[in-house]
């Protein structure tokens, strides 16, 4: 039952993640040239996580995210049963929100500025406009690669257990997710998460569904080799509880001598 609420959760999260930062793409457009629509989706993205961290975080951690749970799981964070739990319910909740925004813009006959439900695509690293070649997908992959490393590392340094950083975690990984974007959407239109991108790619087909892979290989590679250099940067780093024990054994060493003294006298 447990689990199951921590699927709810990630399923909801995931479907907000898209449902607001894609939205805001269709509506404002993502045109670097224009600036404020590709700010102002940036924003949506990391704001949605600041305000999702504090919302389902106590739940299921709010991964929402294929890559981040990769992370996760790679750090021992959480079992494979979880790990499958929640990427299922990840995909899920973008299909659905992806799902939901598509009927909202279509009842409403309202222009997605973006063409595609807010789908990431590589037509921005074409040589000749529209015609992705492979240099474009290697560009891509290595872009979502990078990006997504420096998501998942932040994230796994924040919420690790060995160090404490107080309640501004969730603040932290929004802000970094907006960076991220922010470089990143006039490039791929910045995916770093799977499930983001494959919600909108279905239901945009065509290239965004071709190539939907680049943005699943891409953020999980990032996300596998940011664990596995933080599994490397904590080696040997003890737990707090071991570090608090350590002390007060030390104190009550140095305190036994002063005891002894004090019953000769």
């Amino acid at each position: 039952m447990d689990s199951f609420k921590k699927y709810v959760a990630e399923f909801f999260g995931t479907f907000v993640l898209v449902f607001l930062g894609c939205g805001t793409a269709m509506l404002v457009g993502c045109d670097a040239a224009n600036g404020s629509g590709y700010l102002l989706t940036a924003l949506a993205f990391g704001l949605v996580i600041v305000g999702m961290a504090y919302c389902i975080g106590n739940i299921s951690g709010c991964h929402i995210n294929p890559a981040v749970s990769l992370g996760v799981l790679i750090t021992g964070g959480m079992s494979g049963a979880d790990f499958c739990g929640y990427v299922i319910a990840q995909v899920l909740g973008a299909i659905t929100g992806s799902a939901t925004l598509g009927a909202i813009f279509n009842l409403g006959g309202v222009q997605d500025m973006t063409g595609g439900l807010g789908s990431n695509g590589l037509g921005n690293l074409c040589e000749i406009p529209g015609e992705v070649t492979g240099k474009s997908v290697i560009a891509g992959l290595i872009i979502e690669c990078i990006l997504t490393f420096i998501f998942v590392l932040t994230i796994l340094g924040v919420t690790s257990k060995k160090f404490k950083h107080g309640s501004f975690g969730g603040l932290i990984i929004g802000l970094t997710l907006t960076l991220v974007h922010i470089l990143g959407i006039g490039l791929t239109g910045t995916s770093v998460n799977p499930a983001r991108s494959i919600g909108p790619a279905l239901f945009a087909g065509g290239d965004a569904l071709k190539y939907v892979w680049v943005f699943i290989v891409g953020p999980l590679a990032g996300a596998a080799l940011a664990a596995l250099l933080y599994k490397w940067f904590e080696a040997g780093v003890p737990e707090p509880k071991a570090v608090e024990t350590a002390e007060k054994v030390v104190k009550t060493t140095a305190s036994k001598p002063q005891t002894a003294k004090k019953k000769k006298k």
